[in-house]
């Protein structure tokens, strides 16, 4: 989770190099936990991919940061505003599913850390899952999710999973990462809102 601390210049630019390693960090993270959260790892997995893929290309010097892909991609009509078309995901698209993820990360991991001892995991899971994921995915998949999580230990279990010390070291982790996630969420919605991609098919 450190990663996203670097995320973030003092021009409030989002790099993407250190946001793709932040991503790769809530995966090992989330792999760590179990299959439960494998609907979510596999498409941010793909979807890592993609985007270190535009990273490391010919035009890489129009990813380093969220802001100059937003304004490269549409400036040369490579975002699909309407509906898909054949072409490969734009990095605007591909970023988007992996922002409304960050999302639900965000909701799950605040609920885990302000959350009473006797707090059932599972409901702060399923409730921050139905504020933010649930909406994009099919009622199959949104049924499936909440059975899963039905599997999830008790909060202060789920913590010492989290193998980042006591339940009490967790969240205290949680509490120096949470701000530098929200901060990142934050700065991307706002350029997400500006352009009108926050709904790209």
């Amino acid at each position: 989770l450190a990663a996203f601390q670097t995320c973030v210049t003092e021009r409030r630019e989002v790099l993407l190099g250190p946001y793709l390693c932040g991503w790769r960090g809530l995966i090992r993270f989330l792999h760590s936990l179990g299959a439960i959260f494998s609907f979510v790892t596999k498409d941010a997995v793909a979807k890592v991919q993609i985007m270190e893929g535009y990273c490391r290309g010919e035009r890489r010097e129009e990813y380093a940061s969220l802001q100059s892909m937003v304004e490269y991609e549409l400036a040369n009509g490579l975002v699909d505003v309407q509906k898909r078309s054949g072409r490969p995901d734009s990095g605007c698209r591909t970023v988007l599913r992996l922002h409304r993820a960050l999302r639900w990360l965000q909701l799950f991991l605040e609920g885990l850390r302000t959350g009473r001892e006797d707090s059932r995991t599972s409901v702060i899971c399923t409730d921050s899952y139905n504020a933010s994921l649930a909406t994009y995915h099919p009622w199959v998949v949104r049924k499936a999710a909440t059975v899963a999580f039905c599997t999830l230990p008790p909060r202060n279990t789920f913590l010492e999973i989290m193998n980042v010390g006591t339940a009490e070291e967790a969240v205290a982790m949680l509490g120096e990462a949470l701000p530098y996630i929200c901060d990142v969420y934050g700065i991307t919605q706002e350029l997400f809102a500006q352009h009108k991609l926050l709904d790209l098919p």
